[in-house]
């Protein structure tokens, strides 16, 4: 097997791209007005019809589906197939309300896992990898993705799911695991246990696919230094598919996205109007291929932008830049706007580890907003005044870079309750 999982589709040249692209969006347009009652009313109130869909330029004509679409139409209102067709669901955490569920037929969990099966040949997976799943299995899709990719690249998987750190480290070192699947700050997590128990040597990891959470460039550098590996995005909804939509090559400069089954766009947020390549929007979705559950134009609240230039891999599916944050996990301070990402690469730069919270309230009329970071084992055993000194430095730092006063104080080693799935980075007490 050479560099890529599908060579043909992975290097089409984009004429051939933009031709599955335009015959696929005419296509599900057609499917869904015919099938889909919920998407045919929205078309009608939007004024369009299938014939006014020729092409990828039609798109803005074309109305946006958000997740609040897909909580009303819950749980069959969105389905495009018979029944009987569909062999599978996923959902989503449901963490604010109904849960979002997506389907899939045959022909769509073989779609999925040749995404994920690119990503880890992307990574440098082989058959003669042994490909460590930590990600979370049932209804989350990071599991049974990276699963079913692993299996179809012909690595040895593991599929450990979440948690239970004593048994993910038995098994990496006992079976010789080279590429671990999770999510970053749960790979920081396992760098950290690995360092403690003096597992090092024993460890034969030789790069990781870490997706479901924003996180920073400082971050990956901070991962890869402390497992010795190359550290890899990868992008994906559950509403779209699951993960491996998109996934960074060795370049490690942006996520390739499947292309052959999504057309993507950024959109500025507030205006919902479509933005030239490298401006930084809104990213959207249609993923045209999906036969269960194709979504038109779905608003993932991912803030990120787009680039079409030549990758060294020699992909040619556009990248999309690594997330800089979410619209909804977007903090406004003051009437600043504050993502923890730019939070955590300051931390990072101070020399702390990844794991710290959030607490915004607000006090007599006006927001205040404190960060709470971990020390490590040796920042916890210094003199006070030292500690003290490091809070202040961060301070300063954290000023300087989202430009308002946030408190800062250093906790000890651990306390900060740890993520097996996502991270809790959040607590935003002025909602309550």
């Amino acid at each position: 097997m050479g560099k890529y999982f599908q060579e043909d589709i992975e290097t089409a040249s984009r004429e051939e791209i933009e031709q599955w692209q335009n015959e696929g969006l005419v296509s599900v347009v057609k499917r869904v007005y015919e099938n889909v009652p919920y998407y045919r009313d929205l078309m009608d109130k939007a004024g369009v019809t299938p014939d006014d869909i020729k092409s990828t330029a039609d798109l803005p004509k074309l109305p946006f589906i958000t997740k609040d679409d897909l909580r009303d139409a819950y749980p069959y209102g969105l389905l495009a197939v018979p029944l009987k067709d569909c062999i599978r669901i996923h959902s989503t955490s449901g963490t604010t309300g109904r849960r979002v569920v997506d389907f899939y037929t045959k022909k769509d969990i073989d779609m999925w896992y040749d995404g994920c099966a690119r990503a880890i040949v992307a990574a440098g997976g082989t058959d003669e990898d042994v490909c460590h799943i930590a990600y979370g299995y049932g209804l989350f899709t990071g599991g049974f993705g990276l699963n079913g990719g692993s299996q179809k690249v012909g690595c040895l998987t593991l599929p450990m799911s979440s948690g239970n750190t004593d048994r993910q480290l038995q098994f990496m070192t006992d079976f010789g695991s080279t590429i671990l699947c999770c999510t970053p700050s749960y790979a920081s997590y396992l760098a950290e246990s690995i360092e403690e128990r003096g597992l090092k040597d024993q460890v034969k990891l030789k790069a990781g696919i870490f997706g479901a959470e924003a996180w920073s460039e400082e971050m990956r550098h901070d991962i890869e230094s402390k497992l010795g590996i190359k550290a890899y995005d990868i992008y994906g909804l559950t509403e779209i598919e699951g993960p491996g939509v998109a996934f960074e090559c060795e370049a490690q400069n942006g996520m390739h996205i499947c292309e052959d089954y999504f057309i993507p766009e950024i959109v500025d947020p507030e205006t919902l109007e479509p933005v030239p390549d490298g401006q930084i929007g809104e990213l959207v979705f249609t993923s045209f291929a999906k036969e269960a559950f194709p979504l038109i134009r779905y608003r993932t609240k991912d803030i990120t932008y787009i680039t079409r230039e030549k990758c060294s891999c020699g992909r040619t599916h556009a990248r999309v830049h690594r997330l800089m944050g979410r619209t909804d996990d977007m903090l406004i301070i003051k009437g600043v706007n504050v993502y923890p990402s730019q939070v955590e690469e300051v931390l990072i730069k101070q020399g702390m580890p990844a794991n710290y919270q959030l607490i915004v309230d607000r006090v007599n009329n006006s927001d205040t907003m404190e960060v709470r970071v971990e020390m490590t084992p040796e920042m916890f055993s210094d003199t006070v005044s030292s500690i003290e000194k490091k809070e202040k430095d961060i301070v300063s730092a954290l000023k300087s870079m989202l430009g308002i006063y946030a408190k800062v104080k250093l906790v000890e080693p651990k306390s900060i309750t740890r993520s097996e799935g996502k991270a809790v980075r959040i607590i935003d007490k002025r909602k309550i």
